[in-house]
């Protein structure tokens, strides 16, 4: 796995046939959510939105930042509102779809596009959007800053489908759900723990190519010594230690007839031991940690070891000790509302899971949630005290 994605650097055909295959996926996912789930209901959470919410969102960022966007070349110099963007494909489009004025849980009353409607938008604003794309002044970061901005976003929104439908039960084809090729076979470390020596470490994106408005600005840390797991703990460890403390179980977990059982979109299955443990919030690692007298990794220290050939990951997102909170002389991008609203409360975590993009798999990359959340794709490696 390339600890630096090749997307974040693509030029205009490159980008454009990434952008058509994860709309691919995106169609195949609302396929398989339109067979599986009556009128596309789901119940009113935090954790989700209405399906053909979340879908018209995706048409709508693009359209915003790429077709109707007037400095959209300019990117992080682009303004992000006011006179210079266009009116909308879709009438109404702003007072559905923008996330931050639309609140969370009125999006389950509003009078959205049905699903047919909603594709149409979706493959009107595609065929504007590489149209620009396509008329692209030249080829550098600024000029094609929103295409991959909107290839992130995207791909995020198809893992966050992936997430729902797991939380739901809903079964969904498993190319679907699978984001890039890695397998676990293809993870296994040869070794157990990795000696990394003190060291500084630059965090953050430096260089050239797209980076989010969170990993700037690039800054120096010093490390000391540290000896971290060069894969995260597996299911066989975890459950030891569920036996031992009594500690509560994942929801999605259950013993049957002294058969222990993982739920995987809607279906029990045998728990896979030796793949790593998923769906245990920052408690449950920092749980496990103490109980093994050991520590959860800094987000610094994450990176860092992930340098190391022996270092595997890709399979699970894996929380770290690190707040989710700006480096040293953050400037918001345009997107505001990607970064700024949530320094609080929020852990951040490294990596990529199974249904991650390929397209999103990098290194430097910063998801960040709620250490409560379970319904993600999350697990965890440790560092000796």
């Amino acid at each position: 796995m390339h600890n630096h994605n090749p997307m974040r650097r693509a030029g205009p055909w490159p980008l454009a046939q990434a952008l058509s295959q994860t709309r691919e996926r995106t169609l195949g996912l609302m396929q398989a959510w339109q067979a599986a789930v009556a009128d596309l209901s789901v119940p009113l959470s935090p954790q989700m939105n209405p399906p053909l919410w979340e879908w018209g969102h995706i048409a709508w960022f693009q359209e915003w930042w790429t077709v109707r966007n007037r400095q959209r070349h300019e990117g992080t110099r682009s303004a992000s509102s006011g006179d210079g963007f266009a009116a909308s494909l879709l009438p109404h489009a702003d007072a559905l779809y923008n996330s931050s004025e639309v609140a969370h849980d009125s999006r389950w009353s509003l009078a959205l596009p049905d699903f047919e409607h909603t594709q149409r938008y979706m493959a009107d604003v595609m065929a504007h959007s590489l149209a620009q794309l396509q008329a692209a002044p030249d080829a550098s970061d600024e000029a094609l800053y929103f295409w991959r901005l909107v290839l992130q976003h995207e791909a995020m929104h198809n893992e966050a489908s992936v997430y729902m439908a797991q939380n739901l039960g809903v079964a969904l084809p498993e190319f679907l759900c699978v984001g890039h090729a890695m397998r676990w076979s293809d993870l296994t470390s040869r070794v157990r723990g990795l000696h990394i020596p003190a060291q500084t470490w630059t965090l953050g994106h430096c260089g050239p190519g797209f980076a989010f408005d969170n990993e700037c600005l690039a800054q120096e840390v010093e490390l000391g010594a540290f000896e971290i797991d060069a894969s995260p703990v597996t299911w066989a460890q975890y459950l030891f230690f569920l036996l031992e403390t009594g500690y509560a179980m994942p929801p999605h977990v259950r013993c049957e007839q002294g058969i222990w059982q993982v739920q995987s979109f809607g279906l029990w299955q045998a728990m896979p031991m030796g793949e790593p443990v998923v769906h245990v919030n920052a408690h449950d690692a920092q749980a496990w940690c103490q109980w093994a007298g050991r520590r959860l990794p800094t987000e610094a220290e994450w990176a860092c070891a992930s340098d190391n050939e022996d270092f595997t990951w890709g399979q699970v997102w894996e929380w770290t000790s690190s707040d989710f909170a700006p480096y040293p002389g953050f400037v918001p991008h345009p997107y505001r509302e990607y970064s700024e609203p949530w320094w609080q409360g929020h852990r951040v975590l490294k990596g990529a899971c199974r249904a991650t993009s390929e397209h999103l798999v990098d290194v430097r990359y910063r998801n960040f949630f709620v250490p409560e959340r379970r319904d993600i794709f999350a697990g965890f490696r440790s560092v000796a005290i």
